[in-house]
């Protein structure tokens, strides 16, 4: 499975799995005397120069016990993941064949020979693991791992599974898209991942940079000799690195998210199933990192929406506290208007009392040192703290006091 569909998606995957090879003979005798057979066949069974007329005293591991049984019983025989070798010196690899023997009978049944077909599976295969391991990225991010953990396993699944040494970096752009950040690169050296940590998106600024910035491929196949890579050669050379191929990670809308990029040890042109590789992870990556940046979004949005939901509730309880304060006021004004009245029909008979006439149904024993008086006429003589309460708590009350010396001890008590 992979993360992108359409006619671009089966290429890739046509690429990734290549052309096998077949190979076919047509076998004689219980020496199995090669009567035709294709040209590969001779390479796969490691007989190279053998033609038409030879017998075959040799073989892949278990080769040609498989072709005594096949002539021997008159059953077909298979044989799967026969592992062979394929080419000489620096073009020398290791391929996986399945091989399948039929018996070849004359016309009184009698087996007189075997047929050969076999089919190199060693790309298949290869690619049947990449896959498997695509396909459990693709639950790391359903699952919403953290987006290291899946750049990370990305890039090691990568490098264990290819055919030749690959190291494997992605690197994620900044909100602005102008700079690219570390994101994961697990083989290559912490020297090299600390020194292009923020590096900007550029033409010329290595391949990253310039891939960022034309949002396309940048294959550069020699870093020695590339003119991109004048700011970097030196540090790659430390490193050990001598090509980087790599590929934009962008949105679904085009914006840029980051870079894939492999790197190689060796100068080193890409083939297509290299392209392809590159444009299917670089595909999950971008599913990874915006999955990521959702995640990130929401998260932002709850924070903010918990942020406003405390100072609404602050908001709520100073309302609340403003209203018990306003009736605690209101309910302290009507006992101190009621004070006052009782207070005015005591005057009547003692215009001037000892003690403080505001003190509630406990009383006040401090002496009665100011006048006050309301809007509606009543007057009250109370003590300082008493007289304050009532200035505070019933708007019409004012001081009254005839005697400047009310006032006076009003204001220096």
């Amino acid at each position: 499975m992979v993360a992108v569909t359409g006619n671009g998606a089966n290429e890739d995957l046509r690429a990734l799995f290549g052309q096998s090879t077949a190979v076919f003979a047509s076998l004689a005798g219980p020496r199995h005397v090669v009567e035709t057979a294709s040209p590969a066949f001779f390479t796969a069974i490691g007989q190279d120069g053998a033609g038409p007329g030879d017998a075959l005293v040799d073989g892949p591991a278990g080769f040609p016990a498989l072709l005594d049984e096949a002539y021997r019983t008159g059953e077909p025989q298979t044989a799967r993941d026969v592992q062979v070798v394929l080419g000489a010196g620096e073009h020398e690899r290791a391929a996986s064949f399945d091989f399948t023997c039929e018996p070849r009978r004359d016309a009184t049944g009698q087996v007189i020979g075997v047929h050969v077909i076999g089919v190199e599976t060693t790309q298949v295969k290869q690619t049947q693991r990449l896959m498997a391991e695509h396909r459990a990225l693709l639950e790391q991010i359903a699952r919403q791992a953290a987006l290291g953990e899946v750049l990370d396993g990305m890039a090691r699944s990568i490098e264990e599974l290819a055919p030749e040494e690959v190291l494997v970096s992605v690197l994620l752009a900044d909100a602005d898209g102008l700079h690219l950040r570390h994101g994961a690169a697990p083989s290559l050296p912490g020297f090299y991942n600390e020194a292009i940590d923020g590096i900007a998106t550029g033409e010329g600024v290595g391949s990253c940079g310039t891939a960022a910035h034309r949002r396309e491929p940048v294959i550069v196949t020699d870093i020695t000799t590339d003119p991109f890579w004048d700011d970097f050669r030196e540090l790659a050379g430390r490193a050990g690195l001598a090509a980087c191929w790599s590929t934009p990670i962008l949105a679904r809308d085009g914006a840029l998210l980051g870079t894939f990029a492999m790197y190689h040890r060796t100068p080193r042109v890409p083939e297509e199933a290299d392209l392809a590789l590159a444009r299917v992870f670089a595909g999950t990556a971008a599913l990874a990192i915006e999955r990521h940046h959702i995640e990130e979004a929401k998260a932002a949005a709850e924070e903010r929406a918990r942020v406003a939901h405390d100072e609404l509730a602050k908001a709520v309880r100073a309302e609340q506290e403003l209203r018990a304060d306003a009736e605690r006021r209101a309910t302290a004004a009507a006992e101190l208007a009621d004070r006052m009245s009782a207070a005015a029909t005591a005057q009547a008979v003692k215009p001037h009392p000892e003690l403080c006439q505001l003190g509630g149904a406990q009383g006040c024993t401090a002496p009665a040192e100011i006048k006050i008086a309301d809007s509606w006429g009543d007057a009250a003589w109370g003590c300082s703290t008493h007289v304050e309460e009532a200035i505070i708590n019933v708007r019409s009350v004012f001081i009254a006091s005839e005697e400047l010396g009310g006032l006076a001890a009003y204001l220096s008590r």
